[in-house]
């Protein structure tokens, strides 16, 4: 599908005013306000009426409870549930208690990419072909009967056209007030709905949801939105339409951001805006009375952030990613002075692993799971052993050497005959997930594509010796700083500064210790290449995926780094591909010890 101007600019501001009128019904009749106003006159109990606003954030491809890279129900070391078979059912048991009308069901973004099943209807059988196929995510979301969702910053993943083909199969808008056009800078997408909640009391009460998006996305997916579209800063763009929603008549303003409440960055200084911006929101912009947050993964039940200009409490909450819990925002709301005020909001998260899927859900994406299930196991070579990626944190294992074999190999190939032919090629790599696994024998994809879920690509960029040594000291900020003689709990090593695992990496081609006895910044240690100390000035070229290279993780170098060569290829089929090209994968031909880590020159493990 190409990309059509009209079609990118076809959703407005305008749109966004009406574009969701969730319950909807009929504006009471002038009589029925008359009498209520005249009790309130009369010194009558205070109105009330209650409603719940439930939340999902991060799904990331997940209807059902089911794992396609292990190819078999989802489970965890907490025992969570995935998918959204199982939100519908806690849905349903919502609406069921407090009345359907009486509520709002809303997303804040990262719908699109994550599984098999939705990398399947992006690449495999596109929902953009001829007569394509609905996405499995809008199937599923228009019938559980979600109300409005924020744009992530992974549903720019696969291009604008997949993106505007999913915004036109789903029932409910896609809000993103900080996505821009770039040329018009006029919204590209609707930033905000309106819902109208009609009380047994008499005057309706307006519900307005205001989408907001992450800033990184310009970095991140920078080959799908650069010239297209701009991310100015959430918090900018949230003072703009608070006043604006309120202006409207709504009586409460729900921001759904992806974007975390740390007030923290993974890009540093690459923007002048901040990733995880949705608690400086709350504090800075008055007028919103919750925020559903995304993005982060982590999991916030309930976070009260006080807004300087008018010292009220905003409530926020993050439920677990992937459909593992939901959040429900509970309003109190009191008829005060011919309008509706907000008395009271409360925050807490439902745990999806305490019901069954929803077999509505299940029932009608059952086709749709089959083929996807069929495609993931399909054999594409053997493996002379099996691999495991349990000890990829604190050890040089051989399945990320094979991640960064098959990067190091692709580059170099593709720079033969070129001016940077002679340069020798290095490689990063990040355990992705702990629990990927090659075994030995058939290998399918589901094992390939297990250890890289994620759809980066890869491009090659020029550093010196000096330049991959910062690299790798900021790396090893990773481990906890451990003193000689302390005993060492491999499970309490890592993760640093909540660094998460995909935020450290191995750089294959080159010899290393890392030293977790010393501060940040003096851990490199015997680092050489070849056998020989690496010279400071020497150039190399580094195989890095694109989401390192446009400053994911804010590692030094690398974004102002020389471009020699980029892919347009998600890493993960590239594996695919080689795997299939060799037909045998045998890590004597590419796995070594490169890396460790020590204390005092004395090896950990």
């Amino acid at each position: 599908m190409a990309f059509d101007r009209r079609t990118f600019l076809g959703t407005t501001a305008a749109t966004g005013a009406a574009v969701a009128l969730a319950g909807a019904t009929s504006t009471p009749a002038a009589a029925q306000q008359q009498e209520q106003e005249q009790q309130e006159v009369r010194g009558s109990a205070p109105r009330t009426y209650a409603f719940t606003v439930m939340g999902t954030t991060d799904l990331h491809g997940n209807v059902f409870n089911w794992d396609y890279f292990t190819d078999k129900e989802f489970d965890d070391k907490a025992h969570n549930d995935v998918g959204l078979a199982k939100i519908s059912t806690l849905v349903n048991q919502v609406r069921a208690e407090k009345g359907r009308r009486n509520t709002l069901l809303i997303d804040a973004g990262d719908t699109i990419q994550g599984t098999q099943l939705s990398y399947y209807y992006a690449k495999v059988d596109p929902i953009t072909a001829r007569r394509g196929p609905v996405h499995p995510m809008a199937q599923a979301m228009n019938a559980i009967g979600y109300d409005a969702a924020a744009l992530g910053n992974h549903e720019f993943n696969y291009g604008i056209p997949v993106l505007r083909k999913f915004e036109e199969q789903c029932d409910f808008p896609l809000l993103g007030a900080n996505a821009l056009d770039a040329k018009t800078l006029r919204p590209a997408f609707a930033p905000y709905s309106m819902h109208r909640l009609r009380t047994p009391c008499g005057r309706d009460v307006k519900v307005a949801v205001l989408g907001l998006t992450n800033p990184g996305i310009a970095i991140w997916d920078k080959a799908n939105v650069q010239g297209r579209m701009t991310f100015p800063g959430l918090e900018e763009q949230a003072a703009k339409y608070v006043p604006k929603l309120r202006s409207m008549g709504a009586d409460v303003v729900i921001v759904s951001a992806h974007s975390g409440s740390s007030g923290t960055s993974s890009y540093g200084d690459q923007l002048p805006h901040i990733e995880n911006a949705a608690g400086l929101v709350a504090e800075q912009v008055p007028g919103i009375d919750a925020i559903l947050v995304g993005h982060a993964h982590t999991e916030i039940p309930e976070y009260r952030v006080k807004n300087k200009a008018t010292g009220k409490d905003v409530v926020l909450s993050e439920p677990l990613k992937w459909g593992q819990r939901l959040t429900l925002f509970d309003f109190e709301l009191t008829w005060v002075k011919g309008r509706w005020s907000v008395a009271k909001v409360a925050a807490k998260v439902l745990n999806s692993n305490t019901v069954a899927e929803d077999p509505k859900i299940t029932g009608l994406l059952s086709d749709e799971h089959r083929k996807v299930v069929a495609y993931v196991n399909q054999v594409i070579g053997t493996s002379t052993q099996a691999m495991s990626s349990a000890e990829g944190p604190v050890k040089d294992v051989a399945i990320i050497d094979l991640i960064n074999h098959v990067q190091a190999e692709t580059v170099r190939a593709a720079l033969a005959g070129s001016q940077w032919a002679a340069l020798p090629v290095l490689s990063q790599a990040s355990c992705f997930s702990r629990t990927a696994a090659i075994p030995a024998g058939q290998v399918t994809i589901k094992d390939a594509a297990g250890l890289y879920p994620f759809e980066n690509t890869m491009e090659a960029r020029l550093l010196t010796g000096a330049q991959l040594k910062d690299y790798l000291e900021y790396s090893a900020r990773y481990f906890v700083r451990t003193a000689p003689g302390d005993v060492v709990d491999p499970a309490k090593l890592t993760n640093a500064e909540s660094i998460p695992d995909y935020n450290y990496d191995a750089v294959y081609g080159l010899a290393y210790d890392i030293d977790i006895a010393q501060p940040v910044g003096s851990r490199i240690t015997g680092l050489t290449f070849q056998g020989k100390a690496v010279d400071p000035a020497a150039q190399f070229v580094f195989a890095v995926n694109n989401y390192r290279a446009s400053g994911g993780g804010n590692f030094p170098h690398v974004p102002q780094a020389r471009q020699v060569w980029s892919n347009s290829d998600e890493i993960r089929n590239t594996i695919i591909q080689w795997v299939k090209a060799k037909g045998t994968i045998d890590p004597a031909q590419f796995a070594s010890v490169d890396w460790r880590l020590t204390r005092g020159g004395v090896p950990v493990f």
